[in-house]
């Protein structure tokens, strides 16, 4: 295993500034979320039975994964030059995904850059080579009481509002929760998983092969995450020509 410190950090990658395609494509991603949910909840039914509405849960938990993206690049400052535009961006879809705490996720992101892995990495559980106790311990991390209690306003407001709550269940609660497993999988487990290896220095992190359609679908490139630790400047809608240029 490549001990800690064994190589010198590479220079990180110069990422652009960043352009109005930040904001616009933040917006998308949120709009597209939103959109599709209240069509879900409160358009015309649609037959279990067949495939079609499960088809549905899977866009919605990729846009759910999309939604925390967009705020995780707001915590790096790649949706706007203005740092009132990022905080604000950060905010809505760190609150739509889950109810979570937008400063909170900033703090702990940025301790687990500056030490990935290491003792003080919040996202890091050292004990847990496997995946589910690995999940659990980061979620248990991350969960609060107020978390809980907004997700449960939410849930309530939808019924008060008329939604079946079979709906609320399938469409917004289930791709909730796929997404959460996603963006753990990819986004933590995978990259920083034990043994580690030389080709995950400095940073700690692997990436996903080079597949620039599988790592849009699967993670909105997130899974290109030695890139990211190497550029975090560099948008998820960038890190594709990072990985290019890592080659």
């Amino acid at each position: 295993m490549a001990s800690k410190g064994a190589m010198a950090p590479e220079p990180s990658t110069r990422p652009a500034p960043p352009d109005p395609w930040g904001v616009v494509l933040a917006l998308a991603v949120v709009g597209a979320w939103g959109g599709h949910l209240a069509w879900l909840l409160a358009g015309p039914a649609l037959p279990w039975a067949s495939p079609l509405p499960w088809l549905h849960v899977l866009l919605q938990m990729w846009l759910s994964t999309g939604l925390f993206i967009t705020g995780h690049d707001a915590m790096h400052g790649t949706v706007s030059l203005h740092r009132r535009v990022n905080a604000a961006v950060g905010m809505l879809a760190c609150f739509l995904f889950a109810g979570l705490s937008y400063r909170r996720l900033v703090v702990n992101h940025r301790a687990h850059h500056v030490d990935p892995t290491g003792e003080h990495d919040p996202d890091f559980a050292a004990r847990g080579r496997a995946f589910w106790p690995w999940f659990a311990a980061f979620m248990v991390r991350y969960t609060t009481w107020l978390q809980i209690a907004v997700m449960a306003l939410k849930f309530n407001v939808l019924l008060w509002l008329g939604v079946p709550q079979a709906r609320i269940l399938a469409f917004w609660v289930l791709p909730s929760v796929l997404a959460t497993v996603q963006l753990f999988y990819f986004g933590t487990y995978l990259p920083h998983r034990r043994p580690e290896t030389e080709g995950m220095a400095p940073h700690h992190a692997r990436s996903l092969p080079r597949n620039h359609l599988w790592a849009l679908l699967s993670c909105f490139f997130f899974g290109y995450h030695w890139e990211h630790h190497q550029s975090p400047g560099t948008p998820w809608w960038r890190l594709w020509r990072v990985k290019d240029a890592r080659r």
